[in-house]
């Protein structure tokens, strides 16, 4: 007998994250049908009910899981209730209080076949808004086959679904449990104290706000720290910080930019000069600095005096731990960054991947890393660029072959440790960058999970969808050279959603 899927088995319950988030599902006009709601469970193998979902995880703060377990429990009171999206008068719909599994089980409804989908693909392949340069793969996540493909080796410029390819290198490499420390030493025989960034961009010194529920926290660090100089009779101190865990050149090809921060080793809320926690924002030209600023404030908070401007340095071989924070696990990291497209994240889980491989932790040494690893997994790297981790960097080269494939492993049972993969794809009509794209009455809405890409010029799409008879797919669709990045967009989700609406064999 074939080795099932996760989506075909019942799904094991992660241990929950402390404290899960408390960000709201965003709100969806209209009702879905209800093959949507089944469907959408099934994709993760598991018929869904409020206490089921409440215990069932990780919850990442991005809201995917915790909008799926706020989506349940809505319905036992009725249905209709605001989640508090951002969009005015939008609610969430009304679904029975059970959402049952598909009738039958996954892996025995019928595959489709590739003639059968070229007849619906292929019309919406040649629409002149996905410009000249076009690709798509669409895989059966049960059997592995391929069952789509036009130009599937062709490398293009993948956009933020490199991010894909980030992911299931720095799980890989270091494991969905890992926690990137962020701590504070001293050296011997001195008051001179070192902030040692580990890089972890999701550090935070905000007291409340989006993600501080998870977040390693700056303020923590600081009472932690000062608490363990007062045990040594140390009231003041000469504060400096050590960013040396990366090297290269911090600043992204195109940086200055609202949508990433200088890459440091150390950095608070991504280096954002507003509360936001997620899109473009302004950003800080020197996030260590900042970050070791605010910590001297903090340490003055609890009565530790700091002597003025403190400087980089690097920490010794010699240098006694105060105090750490620990970030959450690396899955929750990868859920985060795929259902927004964090790229300040993407940048430093390629870094992740760069130091499991003993390379410079630097643009150059994660696009080594990342390739060599991808390679070992034996996935049809080819000549794909890795240039940065983020997708931001136009000089990027994926082909829709390498997506889809290394999507179909995150489904393979023997690789449990990319699951987060999946679970972090933005749910079409209700997360991430998908929130808005679907229509109400989209066959696709609630049914697709999909990276998005997009630059000038360029527009991605890559994740699965359940077919109308119930079958698992993982698509990877390219455009380049589009001039309208809207009219792109439609044709792309249109694709997902013909997928979604086919029963096609």
């Amino acid at each position: 007998m074939p080795e099932l899927k996760p989506w075909q088995r019942p799904r094991q319950l992660w241990r929950q994250l402390p404290k899960p988030s408390a960000v709201k599902l965003p709100r969806v006009s209209g009702k879905l049908k209800t093959w949507q709601l089944t469907a959408g469970a099934a994709t993760v193998g598991l018929a869904i009910s409020a206490g089921a979902v409440a215990a069932a995880g990780p919850w990442d703060s991005s809201g995917q899981r915790t909008a799926e377990r706020d989506w349940a429990a809505s319905q036992e009171a009725g249905g209709g209730a605001d989640h508090g999206g951002r969009t005015p008068g939008r609610t969430a719909p009304s679904a029975p209080s059970v959402l049952a599994g598909l009738g039958a089980p996954a892996g025995k409804a019928p595959a489709p076949t590739g003639r059968a989908l070229a007849d619906v693909l292929d019309p919406i392949m040649k629409d002149p808004a996905l410009g000249p340069k076009s690709s798509a793969v669409v895989v059966d996540a049960a059997s592995g086959k391929r069952v789509y493909d036009k130009g599937a080796g062709n490398l293009l410029t993948p956009a933020s679904t490199i991010k894909i390819a980030t992911a299931v290198a720095a799980l890989t490499s270091v494991g969905p449990d890992h926690r990137i420390t962020t701590k504070t030493v001293i050296e011997p025989d001195s008051k001179d104290v070192v902030l040692v960034g580990g890089g972890d961009p999701t550090l935070t010194a905000r007291k409340d706000g989006r993600y501080t529920d998870t977040a390693a926290s700056l303020r923590t660090l600081a009472e932690d720290t000062a608490r363990a100089l007062k045990a040594r009779d140390i009231d003041e101190v000469t504060l400096s910080y050590d960013t040396s865990l990366y090297s290269g050149p911090p600043l992204h090809p195109i940086s200055p930019n609202e949508n990433i921060t200088p890459v440091s080793a150390l950095m608070i809320d991504e280096g954002r000069l507003d509360d936001s926690a997620s899109g473009p924002a302004p950003r800080t030209t020197d996030p260590a600095g900042d970050a070791v600023r605010k910590f001297a404030d903090l340490l003055k908070d609890h009565g530790i005096t700091t002597k003025p401007d403190p400087g980089p340095s690097k920490a010794s071989g010699r240098a006694e731990s105060l105090a750490k924070v620990e970030s959450p696990p690396l899955a929750f990291l990868v859920e985060r960054m795929l259902t927004n497209s964090d790229n300040d994240i993407g940048e430093h889980l390629a870094r992740q991947t760069a130091l499991a491989a003993k390379e410079p932790a630097s643009f150059d040494g994660a696009d080594k890393a990342t390739r060599a690893l991808l390679r070992k997994l034996e996935l049809p790297v080819g000549d794909a660029k890795f240039a940065d981790g983020s997708g931001l960097d136009r000089s990027d080269r994926a082909s829709a072959e390498l997506l889809a494939e290394l999507l179909d492993r995150a489904a393979d049972p023997g690789h449990p440790e990319l699951r987060s993969v999946l679970t972090g794809l933005p749910i079409a009509g209700f997360t991430g960058t998908l929130v808005d794209r679907y229509p109400k009455d989209s066959p696709g809405t609630g049914v697709v999970r999909a990276k998005t890409g997009t630059l000038t010029g360029v527009n991605t799409l890559s994740g699965t969808v359940v077919d109308a008879d119930g079958r698992l797919l993982v698509f990877a669709f390219m455009a380049s050279g589009t001039t309208d990045a809207k009219t792109a967009q439609q044709a792309l989700d249109r694709m997902a959603s013909t997928v979604a609406n086919c029963g096609c064999r």
